[in-house]
C-alpha cells in the first residue's frame, strides 16, 4: 500500500493531464504508463549491463550507437530518459514525440510478438512540451520517492494505485488483484524453471510477472546459467490472455520492464472456440472475472459439455482443467457462491474437482480483500489436473487478516494470516491433527462428497463455545428489587427538589 506523499503525487498527474485536456482515465493511464516504461527501459537495459557483465556474459545496450528510426538515425543515448529529460522543454517534445515514441513502438524485433501487435495502434497524446516537462518532472519525483521509501514492493504498489484509477473511473471497471494476494499465491504453488504458465484472464499480467520474479529470486542459477530455460522463460513461458486491448499493451509493457523479452499476450476470449488450448499449460495462476453471465452460443461447446452454465466463474474452472496438462497445477481465485452453489452446475464441477482430479485446498479470504472496489466474499482453490481422482484430504484454511484493514480505507495493520498460509502449506504433513476449532484443518474427502461436495468451510469448522456461568435466579432477581428501590428513592428526592423549587 502506498500512502501520504507518494499518492498525492501520483493524484496530482491526472490535475496535469487534465490541464492538457487529456481526461479520459484510460488514456491518462496509457500515457503515464508508456513514459514510467521508457523510464525504466533505462534503468533495466542499465542493470542487466551490470548482471552481464558480473556473469561474464556479452550485452549490447538497446540504446547503443545509431538507432534508426523510420528513415532518420538517430544517437542511441538520447533516447534514454536520463539524457532527454534535461533537454529544453521544445527539444525533449520534438526527441519523444519523434524517435523516442516511434522507438518503443518498434522496439520488439519479432513483429509477431504480442509487444508489437498491441503498440501498433499506440498513440502519443500529450498536447504540448509543458505539459510534457510537468510530468516527466513528477514521474522523477514520484521515482525518487519510490527509491526512499523502505516498502518492499513500492514500485509494484505505486503501478497498482495507478492502474486502480480504471476502476475509481467507473470506465472498463477492472477487478485488480492485490499484489500480496497474488504473491500469496504464486508463493503456494512455487512454480518450476521448466513450468509453462498461463493466465486465461490476465489484465496487466500481474500473475505472469509475480511468477517471473519468483523464479529469479529462488531459480536464478538453474535458469540464468542454462541457455536453453533461459530461452524458454524469455520466449515460451508466459501465457496470457485478455479481451481489452489497453490491458494487453499495458501488459505486454510490464513483462518486458521486468526483464521477459517475449511472453505470449494475445487478443482472445477465453471462454470461446477462439480458445482451443488443450492440456498445454503445466501451471495456471489467475482471478478470472466474477458474476458474469455469458449467452450459450458464444461459449465453447467443449466447455458446456462439462458444466451447462452461463456462469462465468464456473465456466473459467472448466476452462481451466481443459488447458492443464495432466500433472498441471492450478491457483485460482473464485467468489464464495463457487463453493455452496446448489445448481447442478455448481456441483458438477465441484464434483469434477474432488472425484476426477485432486483438489487440494481451499482458502477462505475475508470480504474486505477486494476492497474498495468490491465487497464479495472469495476463496483460493488449488488443484490438479490428474484425470483419475486422488483427492483425500482437503487443506482448509480460514483467513482472517491480510495485513490490511478490511474497511474501504485498507490501512496496513500488524495481523497477517499469509505467512502463516504459506509456512503451513508447505508443511502439510505436521497438519493432520489440528482441530476443526483452529484456522486450518483437513477434511477427508468423504465427509465432502456425503455433504454433496460443498466446500464452504463453515460447513465444517466447529465454534469452540466458553461456557458462561451466571448467578442464581432468586439473586438477579434480588439485584433487580434493590436497583428498582433505588430508581423509587432517587424520583422521590426529585419530585422534593422540583417541589421546593416551585415554591419559590
Amino acid at each position: 500500500m502506498i500512502t501520504g506523499e507518494l499518492k498525492n503525487k501520483i493524484d496530482g498527474l491526472w490535475d496535469i493531464f487534465a490541464s492538457g485536456g487529456v481526461v479520459n482515465p484510460l488514456n491518462v493511464i496509457e500515457q503515464i504508463t508508456y513514459l514510467m516504461f521508457i523510464h525504466d527501459l533505462d534503468e533495466a537495459d542499465n542493470l542487466r549491463a551490470k548482471e552481464d557483465e558480473m556473469l561474464g556474459l556479452p550485452y549490447k545496450s538497446i540504446f547503443a550507437g545509431e538507432v534508426e528510426i523510420g528513415e532518420k538515425k538517430i544517437d542511441g543515448q538520447q533516447l534514454k530518459w536520463n539524457v532527454f529529460r534535461d533537454y529544453p522543454a521544445n527539444k525533449m517534445y520534438s526527441v519523444v514525440q519523434e524517435f523516442v515514441f516511434p522507438f518503443i513502438k518498434n522496439l520488439h524485433g519479432d513483429k509477431d510478438s504480442a509487444y508489437s501487435k498491441y503498440m501498433g495502434d499506440a498513440i502519443f497524446m500529450l498536447p504540448t512540451p509543458l505539459i510534457l516537462t510537468k510530468v516527466v518532472d513528477v514521474l522523477d519525483e514520484i521515482y525518487e520517492l519510490m527509491n526512499e521509501s523502505q516498502a518492499s514492493d513500492v514500485r509494484g504498489d505505486t503501478y497498482e494505485y495507478l492502474l486502480s484509477k480504471i476502476s475509481q473511473s467507473g470506465l472498463n471497471g477492472q477487478f485488480r488483484t492485490p499484489r500480496h494476494i497474488i504473491k500469496m499465491m504464486v508463493e503456494l504453488m512455487q512454480p518450476k524453471a521448466e513450468d509453462i504458465i498461463c493466465d486465461p484472464a490476465c489484465g496487466t499480467s500481474g500473475f505472469l510477472v509475480a511468477a517471473g520474479e519468483y523464479l529469479k529470486e529462488n531459480k536464478r542459477e538453474e535458469i540464468f546459467y542454462n541457455k536453453e530455460r533461459k530461452d524458454h522463460y524469455m520466449n515460451s513461458m508466459f501465457h496470457g490472455y485478455d479481451m481489452d486491448r489497453t490491458m494487453l499493451r499495458i501488459g505486454a509493457m510490464n513483462m518486458m520492464t521486468h526483464g521477459i523479452d517475449n511472453p505470449h499476450i494475445e487478443y482472445r476470449d477465453s471462454l470461446s472456440d477462439q480458445n482451443t488450448d488443450k492440456e498445454s499449460f503445466s501451471l495456471i495462476l489467475a482471478n478470472p472475472p466474477f458474476k458474469g453471465s455469458l449467452d450459450a452460443d458464444i461459449v465453447s461447446a467443449d466447455l458446456l459439455k462439462v458444466c451447462k452454465t452461463k456462469k462465468t466463474e464456473l465456466l473459467f474452472l472448466t476452462l481451466f482443467l481443459r488447458m492443464l496438462r495432466v500433472g498441471g497445477r492450478c491457483a485460482c481465485i473464485v467468489p464464495d457462491g463457487v463453493l455452496f452453489g446448489s445448481s447442478n452446475a455448481h456441483k458438477s464441477i465441484r464434483k469434477e474437482l474432488v472425484d476426477t482430479n485432486r483438489l487440494e485446498a481451499v482458502i477462505s479470504m475475508p470480504s474486505g480483500v477486494f476492497k474498495p472496489y468490491a465487497g464479495v466474499s472469495t476463496a483460493v482453490l488449488i488443484f490438479t489436473k490428474t484425470g483419475h481422482g486422488g483427492t483425500d484430504n482437503v487443506w482448509f484454511y480460514d483467513m482472517q487478516a491480510d495485513g490490511f484493514s478490511l474497511d474501504d480505507k485498507r490501512s496496513e495493520i500488524a495481523e497477517n494470516d499469509i505467512p502463516d498460509i504459506i509456512e503451513r502449506f508447505k508443511n502439510l504433513e505436521k497438519e493432520k491433527d489440528r482441530k476443526r476449532t483452529e484456522k486450518s484443518f483437513f477434511v477427508p474427502v468423504k465427509e465432502i462428497r456425503d455433504n454433496a461436495y460443498d466446500l464452504s468451510i463453515n460447513k465444517y469448522k466447529e465454534t469452540e463455545y466458553i461456557p458462561v456461568e451466571y448467578p442464581p435466579t432468586s439473586e438477579i432477581l434480588a439485584e433487580l428489587d434493590t436497583l428498582e428501590e433505588e430508581i423509587k428513592n432517587s424520583m422521590d428526592e426529585l419530585k422534593k427538589i422540583l417541589e421546593t423549587n416551585s415554591d419559590l
